[in-house]
């Protein structure tokens, strides 16, 4: 279910993604099974690049980007019985640099809309990323592995 939440998009990077995804559990209020919330950022150190508002920030997302290595922080909280429980997830990944040309292509794709830091790696958002270390799951948006931790359950565990 889509939640519509206010996301919080100050404060140091792992903070936040916890606490958006805690609050789009939460928005789903009390039911009696298991809500998962979620929520992805991009980081450059503590400076955030959330999900663009338009073309001209998913531009400048990008140029921030472009060249360097930045974290994808990926925050989840499981609501189980009324009692949350929450875990982030990081991967490091790494832009080419990004011309003027391939800007214009990934912006007029409209790929950006709704991402955090206005990629998707996924889709065209590949022809951008030269290497990643860590959970590529955790950049397309579900950090699997945190949470396996969190619900062993899932594979009978």
């Amino acid at each position: 279910m889509a939640t519509n939440v206010e996301e919080r998009e100050e404060g140091p990077p792992q903070d936040v993604a916890v606490e958006n995804a805690y609050r789009k559990a939460a928005a789903i209020g009390p039911v009696d099974v298991p809500v998962l919330g979620v929520d992805t950022v991009v980081c450059i150190g503590p400076q955030v690049y959330g999900k663009p508002a338009d073309a001209e920030c998913a531009r400048a997302t990008l140029r921030a980007l472009s060249g360097r290595r930045h974290t994808v922080i990926g925050g989840i909280c499981l609501i189980e019985g009324g009692r949350p429980r929450a875990a982030a997830a990081s991967t490091a990944v790494d832009f080419r640099r990004l011309s003027g040309t391939l800007i214009e292509w990934y912006v007029e794709s409209g790929e950006w809309r709704g991402r955090a830091g206005g990629y998707a790696i996924q889709g065209r958002g590949a022809a951008l990323v030269t290497r990643i270390e860590g959970d590529y799951l955790n950049i397309v948006g579900l950090p699997v592995g945190k949470l396996l931790e969190l619900a062993p359950w899932l594979v009978g565990t």
